[in-house]
């Protein structure tokens, strides 16, 4: 199946407003691209309070980037529970924790190496 080349500015763009809108919180872009062997360009991480506001941030991702872009995630897991949902856009990776899994799983860490970039919201 051909993928389409989506513009990884333009995608990390629409995540974070899909994120914005439904206020989810600790968003931070982490720059994988200067660390050899990684899977992707981009991790995004945000966390949500519920399992329903993370399942509002996932539908709300979703919903802004195919808008925009025409483009859907090449696969998502952790739907089900809700305490971890992974969406992979293939360049760019978007983790959606809830807090309390966010910070036992610290993947900030984990990618010690990767230039974090955090994004400011004003609500």
């Amino acid at each position: 199946m051909a993928k389409k080349e989506t513009n990884s500015d333009q995608l990390i763009a629409h995540i974070i407003k899909g994120i914005e809108e439904v206020k989810g919180n600790d968003i931070d872009i982490l720059d994988l691209r200067d660390i050899e062997n990684t899977v992707c360009d981009y991790f995004i991480i945000c966390n949500g309070t519920s399992n329903t506001q993370v399942n509002a941030i996932v539908n709300s991702i979703q919903k802004t980037v195919s808008k925009a872009l025409k483009d859907k995630p090449w696969h998502i897991e952790g739907s089900d529970n809700a305490e971890w949902v992974l969406m992979d856009y293939v360049n760019v990776v978007v983790h959606v924790f809830q807090k309390h899994i966010r910070e036992f799983y610290d993947i900030e860490s984990l990618w010690g190496d990767a230039k974090i970039t955090s994004i400011e919201t004003n609500y």
